[in-house]
């Protein structure tokens, strides 16, 4: 089994396409409109996509607030260092459990919590 992509419906596309462009740094692979009303978006993660969707049918969607969505990063301190510069943006950590891993925590305009892991090596 092999996952294909993760979906996010979402209240505002452009500003999810610039937060997931340029402060996560996917890039836009495909955006189509399957119906009236409708628009997808689908971004590229690495081996899988994220897929944004705007239905003017759901104008306020809804997120678990346990659930995340992971990005592995070279440095959380240098990233850490560059999201602080931006206004609003709230950061929630870094964390360290344990000396092989370190993270840190931020919100989509969703509401979507992203989590930012460095995978430290010995």
């Amino acid at each position: 089994m092999k996952m294909c992509w993760v979906t996010i419906n979402v209240k505002n596309m452009e500003q999810s396409l610039q937060f997931y462009t340029e402060t996560v740094g996917l890039t836009v692979d495909r955006r189509i409109n399957p119906m009236p009303g409708t628009e997808i978006a689908f971004l590229k993660a690495g081996g899988i996509e994220v897929e944004l969707i705007k239905n003017d049918r759901n104008p306020d969607p809804q997120f678990g607030r346990d659930i995340s969505l992971g990005f592995e990063v070279e440095s959380v301190d240098d990233l850490k260092s560059e999201l602080e510069e931006l206004d609003g943006l709230e950061i929630e950590g870094p964390f360290q459990p344990n000396p092989r891993i370190k993270f840190f925590y931020i919100q989509d305009p969703n509401g979507v919590k992203i989590q930012f892991v460095e995978n430290i090596k010995e």
